[in-house]
């Protein structure tokens, strides 16, 4: 259906979180520049409207209706001449234009055909654009982004490696974190917009709480997070019903990554200790080894015998894979 129609949305800056770490100055709201307001909430759904288009709640999708948090994404990546910029559903283009007259080229994955055909329309006349129509979490986005940063190093251009700037449908944002962040050799950061119960339990969650899982052991195994800032829920269309929040992950390169044997088995170890979550270690990995081996591993890993999974930091847990690894 028609969606021009309906009442205009009030569109409120990003607020900062008390949860937020650090939050640097420079991502406090600005007036966004009058380029960028080709993307506020009339035009937004007018180009919906242009292709006929409604958001679809099957692909998770809704759209940014201000401006401004467009260019703070672009900030928190330090988006500048040069770079080269993966970004996953751009949707109707609104964070793509940003990005592309900060002076990025940018590789856009979408989904919907709809959009492919939108943006890719709207960003004909520029050559530092490229939309493909795949499923992300399908797609072998290496080989995708691989050959563009090979083109640079022919040109003598000292970019190394890409970024990633995305307001991600929530409903793939797990997906897309663990195909990321262990891709530390050809990207350098990745910038999320992501639910902001999701962002605080990636960034947040403390030991011996129900909120520590094993994705907080593989995020900081693969990346540094960092909680930048808030985003009202009425900032989007349509409104989903929880906020968002962008959240920042350096990633880190192979030689930094926590030293174990094999990351598969050690992260094998990782979910196995979470199965039995309430259980004490000696319990739930009795599996791999017998109770009474746990045991010693734990002690001379410098941890007590009765330890449970939330008890466990990630450099605990590396310390005990490599003693088991032993046994």
């Amino acid at each position: 259906p028609p969606i021009a129609s309906l009442p205009t949305a009030t569109v409120p800056a990003a607020k900062s979180s008390a949860g937020a770490r650090n939050q640097p100055a420079s991502l406090h709201v600005v007036c966004a520049s009058r380029k960028s307001r080709d993307d506020d909430y009339h035009a937004t759904l007018k180009a919906l409207n242009s292709k006929g288009r409604f958001p679809r709640k099957s692909l998770g999708q809704h759209y940014m209706l201000n401006p401004e948090i467009n260019e703070q994404l672009a900030r928190a990546a330090n988006v500048e001449e040069g770079d080269v910029v993966l970004e996953i559903g751009p949707g109707t283009g609104s964070l793509t234009n940003v990005l592309i007259n900060s002076g990025a080229t940018v590789l856009a994955i979408e989904k919907d055909p709809h959009m492919v055909n939108l943006v890719r329309e709207r960003f004909e006349t520029t050559d530092k654009f490229k939309v493909l129509q795949e499923d992300f979490v399908k797609c072998h986005i290496r080989s995708h982004i691989s050959p563009i940063l090979e083109s640079r190093k022919a040109l003598n251009v000292s970019l190394i490696r890409a970024k990633v700037v995305s307001n991600l449908p929530f409903n793939i944002s797990t997906d897309v974190i663990k195909l990321l962040l262990p891709m530390g050799d050809i990207f350098s950061e990745v910038v999320l917009l992501l639910q902001e119960e999701t962002a605080v339990r990636l960034v947040e969650s403390s030991l011996r709480t129900s909120e520590y899982r094993p994705i907080n052991v593989f995020v900081n195994f693969y990346s540094e997070p960092e909680y930048n800032f808030r985003v009202p829920r009425t900032n989007f269309f349509p409104q989903p019903n929880v906020d968002a929040a962008v959240v920042t992950f350096r990633l880190k390169q192979a030689p930094d990554y926590p030293s174990v044997a094999s990351t598969k088995s050690f992260f094998s170890m990782v979910h196995s200790a979470f199965n039995g979550k309430r259980k004490m270690l000696r319990r739930s990995l009795q599996h791999i080894c017998p109770s009474n081996e746990i045991e010693r591993a734990l002690g001379d890993a410098g941890l007590p015998t009765t330890s449970r999974p939330e008890e466990l930091t990630l450099d605990d847990f590396v310390k005990l894979y490599n003693m088991i690894a032993k046994v």
